[in-house]
């Protein structure tokens, strides 16, 4: 018999201008308009003036789309890309990536924490150029996560759950 899972935070990331390693934490407060300390929230990400100027409060990509990229890269030869390296603040586990991909236009709750799916975050080569990788942009293309904005701020920590109507969630 199989155990369902239900999605959760499985790392989470954040740095505090353009460019900067990004840095794990466990636990992170977030705010009507981002996350505590975080570039976007700071407005020194690499893409805060940005015109049209777009939601950048928090990204989220799933622990099943990385996994899935990375073996795509690892076949071809190339290197992997570690968590923080694909510049996504909270990566989520037990989820499948097409799941996350449909909260597009949505809200939802991620630790009690309210949220609103705003549009997919489109891979860029920027990964590829901080951790002197390759083709960033072609492995996940199908795998890069979404964009959401903040309703409700609070805390969130490692293990807290994404809850949404009809979740596919990893069995």
């Amino acid at each position: 018999m199989a155990i369902i899972q239900e999605p959760q935070i499985h790392s989470i990331f954040i740095c505090s201008n353009a460019g900067s390693s990004m840095v794990e934490k466990q636990k992170i407060k977030v705010h009507i308009g981002g996350i505590e300390g975080d570039r976007y929230f700071l407005g020194l990400g690499a893409f805060s003036k940005s015109k049209p100027s777009k939601v950048r409060d928090i990204s989220l990509i799933t622990m099943m789309g990385i996994d899935t990229a990375n073996h795509a890269l690892n076949t071809r030869g190339l290197k992997e890309f570690k968590a923080g390296e694909t510049r996504r603040n909270i990566v989520i586990d037990n989820i499948l990536p097409e799941a996350l991909d449909e909260l597009i236009g949505k809200e939802f709750t991620l630790g009690g924490i309210l949220l609103k799916g705003i549009e997919l975050c489109t891979p860029c080569e920027r990964p590829s150029k901080l951790a002197n990788k390759k083709d960033f942009h072609k492995a996940y293309e199908r795998f890069g996560g979404i964009r959401a904005q903040v309703i409700t701020g609070g805390y969130l920590s490692i293990g807290d759950m994404l809850e949404s109507y009809n979740l596919l969630s990893v069995s």
